[in-house]
């Protein structure tokens, strides 16, 4: 019996899902990631690697950490560097309130009317397209999402890993896609702002500068994801075997349904505050003179996801019986803390290996370089275009930070781009394009 030939698309991703599969722990490769750091920082302070930033002219050198002011440092701030990493906080305090909201039995009951009255064949569209607009609300998505679509994939009888990887590239790979404004765009088009003075003093970048492409993008990238998906990672995952079993989803009963509307009014009770308090100029969730984009219903959409969850679901807790006392409640929190074990070992080595980039300067210096060599080849408007979009990519896995990266960036670029006849907003947009494509890795 012959076998089938495989395409060499196909063999690629067997290559990739091999090479993938024999990597280390991701703890382990941000503890070798944190000490390739230290010695790449000794390295260039022995070679005097240098940049000069574009917008300030000050000389970035890079400082050594194997010296003994470095080592000192870090040992010092060991702590201080996990503690204040600001992922780690942000998803410690989001699944306080998921938690609630899970243990209520308030997410469960969600799904199953999710899947009771949605089609099962727009739900892959409906995960990707949600991963993509969870970005308005900082790391929801990564926090929340993911796991709920596998849990949505496994009880309409599908391998949850597909639902989960469907969200991932809706999250991951749609970062700065979205049919709303987030905090991000007025942040880069202050940046882009400041460099587009250096040509054209009175030049103005709105924060609603790329909201079309963004608009557009959402769909296109969730068709894409939803194709992708589909066509690609289903038949390659195949049919779900694992341990847990395959779960009929009932209809709700009385119990639950009357959760459901307390739940429902909570939440409109409490949307209403944050209208009321985000709406009117003076409104008490504003800050005087400012935008609704730099209020701390913005700023502190984490916290605020804490109160939603949190009181949704121990309205739905107290209305279906599922809650009896304040012990299931905070048992209820302390269970999903628990789920956050492997998590918080692999945010204390990734905190180091932040710090020690930061504290080495050889993001600035990778960054700034690489953006003057681009501008020096001069290879045209087009190349120079997609040259830029994969420089942003790659920095992107070195620099988390858009706006940290946009800084350095957008005074070599926008100007060199206004020379030749394209806007800021065009050079803002391709960054961001950049910066997004490589989040997945």
């Amino acid at each position: 019996m012959t076998k089938a030939k495989t395409s060499f698309f196909n063999k690629f991703l067997n290559y990739t899902e091999k090479a993938g599969n024999s990597l280390p722990h991701p703890a382990t490769l941000f503890a070798l990631f944190a000490l390739l750091v230290l010695i790449i920082s000794f390295v260039a302070h022995f070679f005097q690697w240098t940049a000069t930033h574009p917008g300030t002219g000050d000389v970035i050198r890079p400082i050594n950490l194997l010296n003994v002011d470095g080592i000192h440092r870090i040992i010092l701030e060991m702590v201080h560097n996990f503690t204040s990493f600001a992922p780690l906080g942000i998803v410690i305090v989001a699944m306080l309130g998921i938690g609630i909201a899970e243990s209520s039995g308030l997410i469960a009951a969600l799904i199953r009317l999710m899947v009771l009255k949605s089609p099962k064949k727009y739900l892959t569209f409906v995960l990707v397209l949600a991963g993509i607009l969870s970005n308005t609300a900082s790391d929801i998505g990564y926090v929340l999402l993911i796991p709920l679509a596998g849990t949505i994939f496994l009880s309409i009888k599908r391998n949850p890993l597909t639902g989960m990887a469907a969200a991932f590239a809706g999250v991951s790979g749609g970062f700065s896609a979205n049919l709303f404004l987030g905090t991000i765009d007025p942040l880069l088009a202050g940046l882009s702002q400041e460099a587009a003075q250096i040509i054209n003093p009175t030049y103005e970048v709105n924060p609603t500068a790329n909201y079309y492409f963004m608009f557009v993008s959402t769909f296109l990238i969730a068709l894409a994801g939803t194709w992708v998906t589909e066509k690609i990672v289903a038949p390659r995952l195949g049919d779900y075997t694992g341990l847990h079993g395959q779960e009929e989803i009932g209809e709700l009963k009385p119990n639950e349904k009357k959760g459901l509307l307390w739940a429902g009014i909570v939440l409109l009770i409490l949307s209403a505050i944050v209208l009321i308090g985000i709406l009117p100029e003076n409104g008490f969730l504003r800050l005087p003179g400012e935008s609704i984009l730099k209020s701390p219903v913005i700023k502190g959409i984490i916290a605020l996801l804490l109160v939603f969850a949190g009181g949704t679901g121990l309205a739905y807790g107290l209305a279906s019986g599922s809650f009896k006392n304040d012990t299931d409640v905070v048992n209820g929190m302390s269970a999903s803390i628990k789920t956050l074990a492997t998590y918080i070992v692999l945010v204390f080595f990734a905190a180091q290996f932040v710090a020690f980039f930061k504290w080495s300067h050889l993001g600035e210096i990778i960054a700034i370089n690489g953006a003057i060599f681009l501008k020096s080849i001069n290879i045209g408007s087009i190349p120079l275009i997609i040259a830029f979009i994969i420089l942003a990519a790659t920095i992107n896995m070195a620099m988390g930070s858009a706006s940290a990266k946009w800084a350095i960036m957008a005074p070599v670029f926008i100007p060199l781009f206004m020379e030749l006849g394209y806007s800021p907003e065009l050079s803002q947009v391709v960054y961001r394009i950049g910066d997004s494509v490589t989040n997945l890795i």
